[in-house]
């Protein structure tokens, strides 16, 4: 079975809020299930309230554009192919790093986000979630 479980969104957030734990910044990691519905979001001791929405939009993003947020943001600028983007689905799309396709199989089943560090800690904190799965 693809789809992914409430488990695996506490694995994920698990080694996500790990990592943030090693870098020193706390973070706001939101799972989305492959209809970009929310599984399962912690907001750590610490993490801005301002970015619980923003890692919840970035998780969404990812899974509705099947891309990393980092990689949407890049082809976004001026002059790029999917510039105005993050004013299309009434705002909701991020395009700041920490957002990342969760895939199984080859297929995208979901997506991960974070927020509340630069981009920088953000992206490494949602690869190692990433990654635990």
């Amino acid at each position: 079975m693809n789809a992914l479980t409430l488990n695996d969104a506490r694995t994920l957030i698990a080694a996500a809020e790990k990592r943030a734990q090693e870098i020193g910044q706390p973070m706001n990691i939101a799972v989305v299930d492959a209809g970009g519905n929310l599984i399962a979001h912690v907001r750590m001791d610490g993490a801005w309230i301002g970015s619980v929405d923003i890692s919840i939009s970035k998780a969404w993003t990812a899974r509705a554009f099947d891309i990393s947020t980092r990689d949407l943001a890049e082809n976004s600028q001026p002059g790029q192919q999917f510039f105005g983007i993050s004013a299309s689905n009434a705002g909701k799309v991020m395009i700041f790093a920490g957002g990342i396709p969760i895939t199984r199989d080859g297929t995208v089943v979901g997506g991960l986000g974070v927020s509340g560090g630069s981009g920088e800690q953000d992206q490494t904190v949602a690869e190692a979630g990433v990654a635990a799965l």
